[in-house]
């Protein structure tokens, strides 16, 4: 007679299950409810259907924030994948040194999001910040985050990557310890140079974590709140209004709660969309498919 498999160890899997369910699964269907309903007050509520999804996908403001996501996204991903490539590459391999590199780049990952607006907001202000006072002092360029579109998306994107790169660069730095030292020694005998070592060994062994960097990466910065928040409140105007941003004024300060809980599940649907594309994706392209 078959004897059925052991499956008690389920159970230990159980609470986490539980967890899950009252910190997500519940406000996700809470969130659907409000989607397709008006409040009017506690008890109060009428059915509309779509129209709060019609009213949102209509909304120029919110087509406005999707392309300054979008293009926030994407300078984020060109920026930090390789430059925190290239810092993993410099950093020594073994001894005190890598020790102490470490500790050092992870620290920018220790600090919270909301504190890091405020460093910066302090770091670039051109009165007393030391970024601020030597590019209008000593420069002599003009720079204020706070009247110019242009200064202030520059300031954010400044921010965002020296808090991530390096997030970026511990994890290529694992995809480069993990590689046998027979590779490389296969590499010199073959009178391989540092380009082609990095291309036809290092690259392909990194593949998995910089797979993982690149989602974590667009994720993160697609749903980016805390930072700009503090250091820019999404403007001068409307200049650094992400979707976040254009959300929570949606939700919390306008208090429509049908447009924005329709917005936050269009908001989901894009992340979790363009996420499956990527990983479809790379996961192609590390198997030498064409996308």
């Amino acid at each position: 007679m078959e004897k059925w498999p052991d499956n008690k160890a389920w159970l230990l899997v159980l609470p986490v299950f539980v967890i899950v369910a009252f910190s997500a699964i519940i406000p996700l269907l809470t969130v659907i409810n409000y989607s397709v309903q008006d409040i009017f007050g506690p008890g109060q509520s009428v059915f509309v259907g779509v129209d709060w999804f019609r009213e949102m996908l209509q909304d120029y403001r919110l087509r406005e924030a999707l392309w300054r996501q979008f293009l926030f996204s994407g300078l984020v991903l060109i920026i930090e994948i390789p430059l925190g490539v290239l810092i993993a590459l410099a950093m020594p391999k073994r001894g005190w040194k890598a020790s102490a590199a470490l500790v050092t780049l992870a620290l920018p990952l220790l600090i919270p999001w909301n504190t890091i607006g405020t460093i910066w907001i302090i770091f670039t202000r051109p009165d007393i910040g030391l970024l601020g006072a030597v590019i209008n002092n000593l420069l002599g360029i003009p720079f204020d985050h706070t009247a110019s579109p242009l200064d202030a998306w520059i300031t954010v994107m400044l921010m965002e990557v020296w808090h991530w790169t390096p997030l970026v660069a511990l994890l290529a730095y694992s995809g480069l310890r993990a590689i046998p030292e027979a590779y490389y020694q296969a590499a010199r005998i073959d009178g391989a140079s540092a380009w082609s070592t990095f291309l036809y060994v290092q690259l392909p062994k990194m593949r998995g974590v910089l797979t993982i960097a690149f989602l974590l990466r667009f994720m993160d910065s697609f749903l980016i709140y805390a930072e700009p928040f503090v250091l820019t409140g999404g403007g001068p105007g409307n200049s650094t209004t992400f979707l976040s941003l254009y959300l929570v004024k949606i939700a919390l300060l306008q208090f429509d709660l049908g447009p924005g809980a329709a917005f936050s599940l269009i908001y989901f649907i894009i992340v979790l969309l363009f996420s499956f594309i990527f990983y479809q994706a790379l996961q192609r392209v590390g198997k030498g498919e064409t996308v």
